[in-house]
């Protein structure tokens, strides 16, 4: 039985676009589209969820593309218009576990720095017990031993949690380690597991 739900939280409790960064910086959409394929890129920016500092990427992304200067230090600047606001539904999902007192915790892959400007704008994660942070921790998924230490954290054992991501690669990863899993594609599917688990 399921007797703890553990969240992602990037794309499954909030949206994420890097390019919403750029929105005002560069007008023209392709243009910008362009820039976080070639330059503030989606890979590049792991090394944020690994631990790398917002100064230290800036830094060396700046010596390789000089000519951008300006626009990459924006990715650390005005990195919150990144996260556009929550996924439709799993708001409502976490108050209604809440209400349950169903226990709930996170596992993302986020960077320290952008995890201290979010974390106060977004009071849903007040519903979590425990957050257990990459880019705090030095690990991430899909990596195995972030799923060890949040099980160590979080009490529960893995065969009784839920894990619910919308990274194929991070749901393959917990379901080796043995933790029931729901590969995330929206909130009414989501909710028709939690029910099926009796949870709602």
């Amino acid at each position: 039985m399921v007797e703890a739900v553990v969240w992602d939280i990037g794309r499954v409790l909030v949206e994420f676009d890097l390019a919403g960064i750029y929105h005002d910086a560069i007008p023209d959409p392709a243009e910008r589209a362009r820039f976080v394929t070639e330059v503030v890129t989606e890979e590049w920016h792991l090394q944020h969820d690994l631990g790398v500092s917002f100064a230290e990427m800036v830094a060396a992304r700046t010596s390789e593309f000089p000519q951008h200067a300006d626009l990459i230090a924006r990715y650390a600047s005005h990195w919150l218009d990144s996260l556009p606001g929550p996924v439709p539904g799993t708001h409502d999902l976490v108050a209604r576990l809440a209400a349950r007192a169903v226990p709930q915790y996170a596992i993302t892959n986020f960077g320290a720095d952008a995890w201290a400007l979010f974390q106060p704008t977004f009071p849903v994660l007040d519903h979590m017990r425990e957050i257990v942070v990459s880019g705090i921790e030095k690990r991430a998924k899909p990596g195995e031993e972030i799923f060890h230490l949040a099980a160590r954290r979080f009490g529960h054992d893995p065969a009784a949690m839920l894990f619910v991501d919308d990274n194929a690669a991070n749901i393959a990863t917990a379901r080796r380690l043995g933790w029931q899993v729901h590969h995330f594609a929206g909130a009414a599917a989501l909710e028709a597991a939690l029910a099926a688990e009796g949870l709602l």
